[in-house]
């Protein structure tokens, strides 16, 4: 199995939901909106023998008229359209934002053309009922009737026997997180419930999440779970640690 992450770069969002590129070199945090957060965004694909999964697809910023999300998988030596599997814990759009490829005139497809996606369908009707700047709706619209879509309506389960998938509405009101397992590895991928690997290690509530007790509460039991059996953690906003792999070296 290989995990490549796929950083898209490190940002700053504020109450305006928008998420702004920050170099570390040239720019300074506080000349930024009061209360702006510093963020990497960073999808990951995970090869197994038999799928290219891809886990939560970036913003969906585009360079040279191309989705950064599909430089960033050629760059590695991966066809957007060998990707076999998308497997989204939310929607909000720093998650789900390279879901649709949008041409000129505004038609939109799903970006992986050959992969079904996996989507919490209480989470896309939730995305439709809030209609805020945490969603691109335009874009989810292409989910409803996708034959490539998967609406998971469970609160837990097996994909393929080897991916499972668990609601957590921590983060989000029906965030999930997934787990793939081989015969020797497991990889955790929480999304935003855990988002970086100093969130692990330390006890705190965060004022962004649906129920920030709950999900410091399910960090702690996650890590210390994690230890026990060796998982090996996938963190989506950390740019120092994307990957972290319990073995008795750490």
């Amino acid at each position: 199995m290989e995990i490549i992450p796929l950083s898209e770069g490190t940002f700053t969002v504020d109450r305006s939901k928008l998420f702004v590129p920050f170099d570390e070199q040239h720019d300074e945090l506080q000349m930024r909106p009061a209360g702006s957060l510093l963020v990497e965004i960073q999808p990951f694909v995970v090869i197994t023998s038999g799928d290219v999964l891809l886990l939560d697809t970036g913003l969906g910023f585009r360079k040279n008229n191309e989705l950064q999300i599909d430089q960033n998988l050629r760059v590695n030596g991966i066809e957007p359209a060998s990707v076999t599997k998308v497997l989204l814990t939310h929607l909000h759009k720093d998650h789900a934002g390279g879901i649709a490829e949008r041409t000129n005139g505004g038609t939109g497809s799903l970006s992986f053309r050959h992969a079904q996606y996996y989507v919490q369908e209480r989470e896309l009707n939730f995305a439709f009922e809030k209609g805020s700047s945490s969603y691109k709706t335009k874009d989810l619209e292409l989910l409803e009737h996708s034959s490539q879509v998967v609406l998971l309506k469970e609160n837990s389960g097996i994909i393929d026997d080897y991916i499972s998938y668990q609601v957590t509405s921590a983060h989000s009101a029906f965030h999930q997180v997934f787990q793939i397992r081989t015969e020797n590895q497991i990889i955790f991928f929480g999304g935003d419930d855990a988002p970086q690997l100093q969130q692990m290690k330390h006890r705190f509530v965060a004022k962004y999440d649906y129920d920030g007790k709950k999900a410091m509460e399910l960090r702690k039991m996650w890590w210390e779970q994690g230890q026990k059996e060796k998982w090996t953690f996938l963190f989506y906003h950390d740019a120092k640690t994307p990957i972290y792999a319990n073995d008795d070296t750490n």
